[in-house]
């Protein structure tokens, strides 16, 4: 990330972790946009995660070709159009789940939060009963003991009352309990608007600027209006 001056910054990312839900089109969609916003980014993918990756995309993600397979994965449109992006991957920081010395795995470690996207109700239950068995869980735990923003857009339906009740405790804890759940009212038509309304969201509770969807104008029928 650079300054005003266009001079380099100490490096302090944001934290992307994306868990084994379905729901990858949204990770590509946060991870795009932190990068367009000119974020540096650490992302630690699930083992779970990569069976996901493969069943959506039906690309590998793999750790010795992390940004490789990354930047298949981004450049794919939410409907899975190849190429429908052009990402720059190169501020990206790659650590393997199983990799608990890993940098983010400690609150000396600088970094801006995380966002977890989509968050499986295995990672969540991690995560609020503190169990850090992979250091997606072990960041996200680290983000709330050091009071960082930590988003966590669940992807879930329908919930039950245990986690629900881990999703209270996140919330008490400090963290944004963000479904991934979007919302119409922006105009969105295609897959990859309402993926992007989603992300979006979860940036807006990062304090991530970002031009994903059209905000609520207070003028019924202006997003209709705006595609005429």
């Amino acid at each position: 990330m650079t300054d005003t001056n266009g001079a380099r910054t100490p490096r302090r990312p944001w934290i992307v972790g994306v868990s084994g839900a379905s729901g990858t089109p949204y990770a590509a969609a946060v991870l795009r946009a932190l990068l367009h916003a000119g974020e540096d980014v650490d992302l630690v993918v699930s083992r779970a995660a990569r069976l996901t990756v493969l069943d959506e995309t039906g690309h590998p993600f793999r750790d010795a070709h992390a940004h490789e397979d990354l930047r298949r994965w981004l450049s794919a449109g939410a409907d899975g159009t190849p190429d429908a992006f052009d990402p720059d991957v190169s501020s990206v920081r790659h650590w393997a789940a199983g990799d608990l010395a890993a940098g983010p795995s400690s609150g000396s470690y600088p970094a801006r939060g995380m966002i977890v996207v989509p968050a499986s109700t295995a990672c969540v239950a991690g995560v609020a009963l503190g169990l850090s068995k992979d250091l997606l869980q072990r960041a996200a735990s680290v983000t709330l003991k050091e009071r960082r923003p930590l988003v966590v857009a669940v992807r879930e339906t329908p919930l039950h009352g245990q986690t629900l009740r881990h999703l209270v405790s996140l919330d008490d804890a400090g963290a944004v309990v963000l479904p991934a759940s979007p919302g119409f009212y922006a105009g969105g038509s295609t897959a990859q608007q309402l993926v992007d309304f989603v992300a979006g969201r979860a940036l807006d509770a990062a304090g991530v600027p970002h031009k994903l969807y059209r905000r609520w104008e207070g003028e019924l029928g202006s997003a209709r209006a705006g595609e005429a």
